[in-house]
């Protein structure tokens, strides 16, 4: 046991997986696996035997499912990306991303000779850093006797799905918090870098008439120097319990007023709201990071990255992607030559992978997003 847990701790025997191998031979290696010459039993376990034995298989293993792996990822490409902007980090330590205010404002005239006046400028920034993550698999030798094809075959789920989930967790993160949307984002009276105080949060259940108040809320938000900014609210983020009543405000083209002696209104009315091109995104991470008694009501708007970023998601530059990597094993034959990786580690016999992936969420201007919690 002692050296099974050594085993774990020590990565030195782990290697990159190869990247050298020609298409040809992957092709060859997936025809094999797969049998796709629909080979006699027999004849298909020799040349499986066979290829184990070669200095090629864990590479050709390894490229597998490596390329699987990012296929996976990046056809099922997350729903908070439309909404959560994207960056990439140079490194590990911690960078800033400067806010630039007072560019934007109305220009005085100036007089025939007279001097162009400079205008006040201020300057602040927000802090972001990308951190390491990531988890070891280990396939046990037995399986790969027992029965070698389908002991891998949700090998390259599971690494996908662990990144996936992993990524999505952590972009929800940025705006959610066990105690209900993220305090670093959101409040009724929320400061931001720059000195300017925002209130982005409010306690209006989700309907049409308060989804339109709230839009006029985050229309009606300003720079520091009073400048107003137009916000659009684009992305409509609810917990899974919310989905079809927002579904129905955003899909409806009328819906109705009760009409009473103090305000005669119309019956019905055209849900304006449905026009305006409002993207829903329903986000099931929101009830699990969301421990409150309100995380099933409590919804939010982002505009558009596009326009402004209220949050941010960085990568490590060159690291976009997510690695694996699998540990050499550290047998040797009684000859004194190594053996394969596949023939498992001395202390326990397992064969080990490993992913990783690089990221980190980093909260952004607060007027470009709006919370409300609903008793």
């Amino acid at each position: 046991m002692p050296e099974f847990m050594e085993s774990l701790d020590n990565w030195s025997g782990y290697r990159p997986v190869s990247r050298t191998l020609s298409e040809a031979k992957v092709a060859r290696f997936l025809d094999l696996m797969n049998n796709t010459d629909r080979l006699a039993p027999h004849l298909h376990e020799f040349l499986v035997k066979e290829v184990i034995t070669t200095s090629d298989f864990p590479d050709l293993f390894g490229f597998t499912i490596e390329r699987e792996l990012l296929v996976r990822y990046r056809a099922a490409v997350p729903d908070w990306m439309n909404y959560v902007a994207t960056g990439v980090m140079p490194n590990f330590n911690e960078g800033e991303m400067h806010k630039v205010q007072g560019n934007q404002n109305y220009m005085p005239r100036v007089v025939e000779k007279g001097e162009y006046l400079v205008q006040p400028v201020s300057d602040s920034h927000y802090h972001r850093r990308v951190y390491k993550r990531g988890m070891q698999f280990d396939i046990s030798w037995e399986s790969t006797v027992n029965d070698m094809l389908s002991a891998f075959d949700d090998v390259p789920v599971r690494f996908a799905d662990a990144v996936v989930y992993t990524r999505a967790f952590n972009a929800t993160s940025i705006y959610t918090a066990a105690a209900g949307p993220n305090p670093l984002l959101f409040g009724a009276a929320f400061v931001d870098v720059d000195g300017g105080v925002v209130a982005n949060q409010g306690v209006l259940p989700l309907t049409i008439g308060n989804l339109e108040i709230t839009l006029a809320l985050m229309a009606a938000q300003t720079d520091i120097h009073g400048r107003p900014l137009g916000v659009r609210g684009m992305h409509l983020v609810v917990p899974q319990p919310l989905e079809y009543t927002a579904r129905s405000i955003l899909t409806s083209a009328q819906y109705t007023y009760a009409a009473t002696a103090a305000a005669a209104i119309p019956l019905p009315t055209t849900n304006v709201v449905s026009q305006l091109g409002i993207q829903l995104h329903v986000d099931p991470l929101l009830q699990v990071i969301d421990l409150t008694g309100t995380n099933d009501t409590t919804w939010y708007l982002f505009a558009d990255p596009a326009q402004g970023k209220a949050m941010q998601m960085d990568f490590l530059r060159g690291y976009e992607d997510p690695e694996i990597c699998m540990k050499a094993s550290d047998k040797v034959s009684t000859a004194g030559a190594p053996l394969s990786p596949f023939s498992g580690d001395f202390a326990t016999d397992n064969i080990f992978y490993r992913v990783r992936d690089v990221h980190g969420g980093t909260q952004l201007d607060p007027r470009y997003a709006y919370a409300q919690v609903a008793p």
